[in-house]
């Protein structure tokens, strides 16, 4: 009796054979995808964030002072002459110069032979407690003290944003925070004693430049005389990442 299909044309006789090979191909790419992992790119914005509240802190020196080195000492003559003693030489005597009760004094000092300098005081008197604050240049206009305040208050904001530049070594190792830096305008209306402190020497350096490029002001006046006026801000640096 002969068989009604061909043994060749079995349909099922390899199916095993590619389920397996199917079952290793899905599992395959399921473990690629599992394991495919993705980063993402930061874009890093450069912004800064100025306040400028009277802060009175004391803020340390950074600055380190080098002294030079000594001279070095003379050297000896090569050729040491010896000269004979000779001469006589007369003893000098020290007469005493202490004095006692019964030492009288004849020298007389007239009044009108002295003269009597007058050396002026430098005051230092706080921004916040001023008569006449220091007048920044374009806020002369102003007539009240607290006017003048507002305006150079405004005015330190525009130099500051317009002079400011991020360290660019800073930037690449992600360094930020905050500068605080204190300063003084002089009798004569320059900016002097510049101190920062800060997380790192760029960012103090860079606040510290800022801060110096600051034009000369109409001093500030107390009592009707010119005086020293400390101030102080905060600098923030900060990286914005989109």
């Amino acid at each position: 009796m002969r068989p009604k299909k061909n043994p060749k044309a079995d349909l099922n006789k390899d199916s095993g054979l590619f389920f397996v090979i199917g079952l290793t191909i899905v599992l395959f790419l399921t473990w690629r995808a599992l394991e495919y992992k993705t980063y993402e790119t930061d874009d890093y914005v450069v912004e800064a964030m100025n306040v400028v509240d009277d802060i009175k802190e004391n803020v340390p020196q950074t600055e380190q002072i080098k002294t030079p080195p000594p001279p070095p000492p003379p050297s000896a003559p090569e050729i040491i002459e010896v000269v004979e003693d000779t001469e006589e030489i007369e003893e000098t005597v020290i007469e005493s110069t202490e004095i006692n009760q019964e030492t009288v004094i004849d020298a007389v000092i007239e009044v009108d032979d002295v003269a009597v300098g007058e050396e002026e005081e430098e005051i230092t008197v706080p921004f916040a407690v001023i008569e006449n604050v220091p007048i920044f240049p374009g806020c002369e206009n102003m007539s009240t003290n607290e006017e003048r305040k507002a305006c150079f208050q405004k005015k330190i904001q525009e130099h500051v944003i317009k002079q400011f530049k991020y360290p660019a070594t800073a930037a690449e190792l992600g360094i930020q925070g905050r500068v605080f830096v204190q300063f003084v305008i002089d009798t004569k209306g320059y900016i002097t004693g510049v101190r920062t402190r800060g997380p790192d020497s760029n960012l103090e350096k860079e606040a510290s430049r800022i801060i110096a490029s600051l034009p000369q002001m109409t001093p500030g006046m107390q009592r009707g005389r010119a005086v020293k006026v400390p101030y102080s801000i905060p600098v923030n640096f900060v990286l914005r990442t989109n």
